[in-house]
């Protein structure tokens, strides 16, 4: 290490490596093994009856986080708002935040949920108190048994393994699991670990798809990913790892909102991942199919992460390529492994697309004086 390197890689930066494997590679092969240990964690009981005193009293319940802590606070609204459509309440009770502004417009009362993988996250803290002053209890989801956070939180979900890469998987998969057992807990009925955990290694595990499939998107053009329900909480954390690790141009949508007007801005040089893993059933196929057929009608050649149910749509075309998941498990909460396993394959598929670049991923380039002190404008400063 050069004495340069040694003045910028100090104490709580990822390992860094000339080459692979990365770090990043090493959490993501790590995770079949978190399912379990959260599952089980008695914690998700406290935050579950939380979660149904606020619901009773008919207050708020939001979770909240930023950038991939966001995206799994909206996969955890979806996994409890679906906990509770199973024991009778509405749906559309429980909200997912983005902390900024959580902590600009705060829900009086209720309960606030962060999630907050290194605890130290400024936005999501000033959320949390926030919340707080505004009359809500705080739970917490975090790697980080020392973060300040706790000391007004609760109840409090400390996830057993630190992700140790800067692009964050072990941080996202260990907060959905969080959510699946909060879920379960609001249910009554706590989640079987062993398919889950036999599913997300099947998912974790390469087999030539991932790589085939970033082949076609590896360009320097846009990559605009689309989903629906699950899918589109994939999507937009998919376009954070495909900018954060191989360093290309990302964007998330919803399937739906891809077809309104977004089209008419992409060029043949523009590539395109839709996703299937969530929500299958004859409209959703239907519109797939159809998304699929007016990308190519543009001048796109889509490709597609698809559950084995998708992958049999009538019409649907994919000139780009696919990536099949493996059967998922039935489940109490069908969103927890269509979740889980598009955490798996945007991981994949993001490690292929890094192996194709021949960057590090692990310190989403901070290892670069000017995002490195770009970085530094936007954290170190609490001026705001």
């Amino acid at each position: 290490m050069t004495n340069d390197r040694q003045a910028w890689l100090t104490e709580g930066w990822p390992e860094f490596r000339a080459a692979a494997p990365w770090v990043m590679a090493e959490m993501v092969a790590s995770e079949p093994d978190l399912v379990e240990p959260i599952l089980g964690d008695r914690a998700a009981a406290d935050v579950a009856r939380l979660v149904v005193e606020a619901i009773r009293r008919s207050e708020p319940v939001v979770v909240s986080g930023c950038g991939t802590s966001e995206h799994a606070a909206q996969a955890i609204a979806m996994l409890l708002d679906g906990a509770l459509r199973g024991v009778g309440w509405r749906g559309g009770l429980v909200e997912a935040r983005q902390a900024f502004d959580a902590a600009l417009d705060p829900r009086p009362g209720g309960l606030f949920i962060a999630v907050t993988h290194d605890g130290g996250t400024r936005a999501t803290s000033l959320a949390a108190e926030a919340a707080l002053a505004s009359g809500a209890r705080v739970a917490l989801v975090t790697g980080n048994p020392g973060a300040s956070l706790a000391a007004i939180a609760d109840a409090i979900i400390v996830t057993p393994k630190h992700d140790d890469s800067w692009c964050h998987t072990v941080a996202y998969v260990s907060a959905i699991l969080a959510g699946g057992a909060i879920a379960g807990s609001v249910l009554g009925a706590p989640i079987d670990p062993l398919p889950l955990r036999a599913f997300l290694a099947a998912c974790v595990t390469g087999d030539g798809q991932a790589a085939a499939v970033a082949e076609t998107l590896n360009s320097a053009a846009p990559l605009v990913i689309a989903g629906a329900g699950a899918d589109e909480v994939t999507a937009r954390e998919l376009a954070l790892k495909v900018e954060e690790g191989p360093r290309l141009p990302a964007v998330g949508r919803h399937l739906e909102t891809l077809l309104h007007g977004h089209l008419a801005g992409n060029v043949p040089s523009t590539r395109l991942l839709l996703l299937a893993v969530d929500l299958p059933g004859r409209r959703r196929d239907a519109r797939l199919a159809l998304a699929s057929q007016a990308a190519v009608r543009s001048g796109l050649a889509p490709a597609a992460v698809l559950s084995p149910a998708a992958a049999a749509t009538p019409g649907l075309v994919t000139p780009g390529g696919r990536l099949v998941l493996p059967p998922a498990p039935e489940s109490s909460l069908p969103a927890l492994p269509a979740l889980l396993g598009g955490a798996a394959a945007l991981q994949r598929l993001t490690l292929a697309l890094v192996d194709l670049a021949g960057v590090n991923p692990d310190l989403i380039r901070r290892e670069e004086a000017p995002f490195r002190e770009a970085a530094a404008i936007c954290e170190e400063s609490e001026d705001w």
